[in-house]
């Protein structure tokens, strides 16, 4: 069943099992951002955090379309705006990212059509991509006069030298699906129009683990990038023995003595 998620009709929400569905719904606009889509996704994913039913997410995009980036119309109207106003709207933006990055169950893209701009740094922010093989992405505000915001940056130098990164960023050329995984940006690479229904076996996939471990492999993961390998070292410490005495660590390794799957599933209330 699909649903305006909390009455906001910018984010549908469905449940597939354990797997929440989030919808950017702005067809008409190619799922451009809007304030609305900002506070729905969020507060999802804040509801989705608490939800033992919720074991892993999707975000995609209505339409054929992943998100075309920030409405120009509204960007537009911000020049004569002071520059605390501006920030302060920028802020949205720069939220949702650290509200995908926080979120302890993991979040996966099913990218069609275009990703472009601040499009580009949602899917980036997701915890793992999948991708149709003609999708387009694109860190596109050059073509209208701006810098990248979002994260996009940040995201892209994750993988790519600086001579890659400052080409996409200084010419906004756009880069398909097959691209974007010999980078290694993208998990899965789909057919056209198959990239929601591999999204969602692969959250399948995930739904059904343990959600405290797998929200600290998040964190790890996270983290690897910027620690020094002591910085890293410490940390994996602390998770791995706060690991060791939860119900999640006792029932996967009866299970993997007993010759038997693990049922994570019955630990969650």
């Amino acid at each position: 069943m699909t649903t305006a998620s909390n009455a906001n009709p910018a984010l549908l929400a469905r449940r597939e099992g354990g797997v929440l569905v989030l919808t950017n719904n702005n067809e008409a606009a190619r799922n451009a951002l809007s304030p609305d889509f900002y506070l729905g996704l969020t507060a999802a994913l804040k509801d989705a955090a608490t939800d033992p039913a919720v074991g892993a997410i999707v975000l995609t995009g209505a339409g054929g379309h992943f998100c075309s980036g920030g409405d120009l119309r509204r960007i537009a109207t911000r020049r004569d705006q002071p520059l605390e106003k501006r920030r302060e709207l920028l802020e949205g933006l720069h939220d949702l990212v650290r509200a995908l990055r926080d979120c302890p169950k993991p979040v996966v893209a099913a990218v069609e059509g275009a990703a472009a701009g601040a499009g580009l740094s949602l899917a980036l922010a997701c915890d793992m991509l999948v991708a149709a093989r003609n999708a387009a992405f694109s860190v596109a505000y050059v073509k209208v006069g701006l810098s990248p915001d979002g994260g996009a940056t940040a995201f892209l130098a994750e993988h790519l030298s600086r001579q890659l990164l400052t080409e996409l960023c200084l010419t906004g050329d756009r880069v398909n699906g097959e691209r974007m995984q010999q980078l290694g940006l993208v998990n899965r690479l789909a057919e056209p129009g198959d990239a929601l229904a591999q999204a969602i076996a692969l959250a399948g996939q995930l739904a059904d683990g343990p959600l405290q471990a797998m929200a600290s492999i998040k964190s790890l993961c996270r983290a690897a990038y910027d620690n020094s390998l002591e910085q890293q070292l410490d940390m994996e410490a602390e998770l791995m023995v706060q690991a060791q005495a939860t119900p999640e660590s006792a029932e996967g390794i009866a299970a993997f003595l007993e010759k038997r799957p693990a049922n994570y599933l019955q630990l969650r209330s």
